[in-house]
């Protein structure tokens, strides 16, 4: 179990630091890590990207809160947007979750590496939508957050990678959407998180130490290491090439993708 720990507690440290270093969620390092890592410890297959992907919302609960405080103090977390956007954000996610848990590893899987070649795509080609319209009204913004919210808890991340983009496409200014979207993680992933909780709370067989989907020791692992190095990784970015960096998690990306991709045939 010490050895298991510590695997988890090497995924905590890199998702921190890329999370730092590149402003991205750790989810995309998360799941995978926990993937292979309970497929090593020779968890049920059947349930292992449902704990997977439980257990990195679960541990964005706890990391979002330190993300989105730093954000907070430099006045950088539109909080209009977040009220108005949480009620669709938690719906999506719980239902997200619903949804998932009676779908197979192996669609979840396929699901997520899509994802992954997404983000990879989107860190090369610096793709940014174009900033010509203001945010949409109540209905709008109930809509979107339903859909960010689907979206994270299919992939086990905390939104960024889609609220970020959104915000700016909707002439939100760098800083503010990027510390909005902190704030906006934190439903996402109680949402998700409880959803998957609930729905996993009946299924067998789950490794010891699981409540529902979500597996302890690798919770405990992560969240201890990622909330230590993401100040870390985020006073490196100051001194590191970003766009050296993004191309390296990039290329990150597209070799986990692959290697799960190729999982799905065995």
């Amino acid at each position: 179990m010490t050895t298991i720990i510590l695997v988890y507690v090497g995924a905590g440290v890199l998702a921190g630091m890329l999370a730092g270093l590149l402003g991205v969620g750790g989810g995309a390092v998360i799941v995978p890590m926990v993937v292979f890592a309970l497929g090593w410890q020779g968890a049920p297959p059947e349930h292992t990207m449902h704990l997977a992907l439980g257990t990195s919302l679960a541990s964005i609960v706890f990391t979002s809160v330190s993300s989105f405080m730093a954000h907070h103090r430099r006045g950088a977390v539109a909080w209009q947007v977040v009220r108005r956007i949480v009620v669709g954000i938690l719906l999506g996610t719980f239902l997200g979750a619903t949804l998932a848990a009676r779908l197979s590893t192996h669609v979840l899987q396929a699901i997520f590496v899509i994802f992954l070649y997404y983000m990879a795509w989107q860190l090369i080609s610096h793709r940014q939508p174009k900033a010509s319209r203001r945010l949409p009204g109540p209905w709008g913004m109930f809509t979107v957050g339903n859909l960010i919210g689907v979206v994270s808890s299919f992939v086990g991340i905390g939104g960024g990678s889609l609220s970020v983009p959104f915000m700016i496409w909707c002439h939100v200014p760098v800083h503010t959407a990027i510390g909005t979207s902190a704030a906006i993680g934190f439903p996402i992933a109680m949402g998700g998180a409880l959803g998957y909780l609930l729905n996993g709370w009946a299924a067998n067989p789950l490794p010891p130490y699981s409540v529902g989907y979500i597996y302890l020791p690798a919770l405990l692992g992560i969240v201890g290491a990622s909330v230590l190095t993401a100040p870390l990784g985020a006073r490196l970015a100051h001194r590191l090439p970003v766009a050296r960096l993004r191309q390296i998690f990039a290329l990150l990306l597209l070799v986990i993708g692959t290697k799960m991709l190729t999982g799905l045939w065995r």
